[in-house]
């Protein structure tokens, strides 16, 4: 178990504690009776062999959990709708371009970056006036095809309100009945990447007007935490924002946002982090 948590912490930064033993030993046990492995030791020296590098995309997949839902933690869309949009119309009326950028960090199954996209498509009527590209990514690109693909069971779709389901899915007839499918207006607005958010560079050119991070911080260690949270910092732009999950907090990790409201921050733009910069020396002056 420890040197398959050392190889779970060094590809993808997630800190198994010793309780999740049972977790890893069921989720594994499917790949090692997939492979004819006898036991976990041979699994792991399979691993740490060469002939085992195409395996490692297997062993992510297993590990990661994909739990989400459409429109889960309802108060940040309803913030991106009542706050961003507006914002982003007024910028419009004063002639500022029309162009939107949202990243759907660990997106899953694809639930996620689909309710921003539902969100987008009410909220910025016309949207064909406006350059909208939204970015979602996993390390499991098992939950990415899925994503991509736009099909699920009708009862993901349940609890969305009745109109919006009209407006953004299909629902499927004969071999597909009891699916819906996620419209083509609505998936050529996200486009769904590999990415591993513990490599280093990220394959991205932008800035974002929002990150959606939503309950990753809390499979990382403090230190990986500080750093991902730097990094995001980085590819937000001056006044963005970052949404985080339900139980995550930006305290003692970050200097670069201020509190919004819960699990929301605001990127400072370079003046207010100088002043902050400025603000802690003086505090530890003040107690030096």
């Amino acid at each position: 178990f420890a040197a398959l948590r050392d190889l779970i912490k060094a590809h993808t930064g997630i800190a198994l504690s010793e309780h999740k033993r049972s977790l890893v030993a069921s989720r594994l046990g499917k790949r090692l009776r997939a492979l004819g492995f006898p036991s976990f030791h041979a699994y792991c020296g399979h691993l740490a062999a060469e002939a085992g590098r195409p395996e490692l995309e297997h062993f992510i997949n297993a590990i990661t959990t994909n739990k989400t839902d459409f429109f889960r933690e309802p108060a940040h869309f309803e913030f991106l709708q009542s706050q961003v949009l507006p914002a982003l119309r007024a910028q419009a009326a004063r002639g500022q371009e029309r162009r939107v950028r949202i990243w759907s960090a660990a997106c899953s199954t694809g639930e996620e970056p689909y309710t921003i996209a539902i969100t987008l498509r009410e909220g910025l009527e016309p949207l064909a006036a406006w350059d909208v590209r939204i970015l979602a990514s996993d390390i499991d690109t098992q939950v990415l095809r899925q994503a991509a693909a736009g099909i699920y069971p009708v009862e993901r779709v349940a609890g969305i309100r009745p109109f919006l389901v009209q407006r953004h899915f299909l629902r499927g007839t004969g071999s597909r009945e009891g699916f819906v499918r996620v419209r083509e207006e609505v998936r050529r607005l996200v486009t769904f990447r590999r990415i591993n958010l513990l490599e280093e560079p990220w394959p991205i050119r932008t800035r974002f007007r929002c990150i959606f991070c939503r309950n990753v911080l809390i499979y990382f260690d403090q230190a990986t935490q500080r750093r991902l949270i730097g990094r995001l910092a980085d590819h937000l732009a001056a006044g963005g924002y970052l949404f985080l999950g339900h139980s995550e907090l930006l305290h003692g990790l970050s200097d670069d946002f201020d509190y919004v409201r819960t699990t929301i921050y605001r990127r400072r733009d370079a003046a207010g982090r100088e002043a902050r910069s400025e603000e802690h020396t003086s505090e530890l002056q003040s107690h030096g």
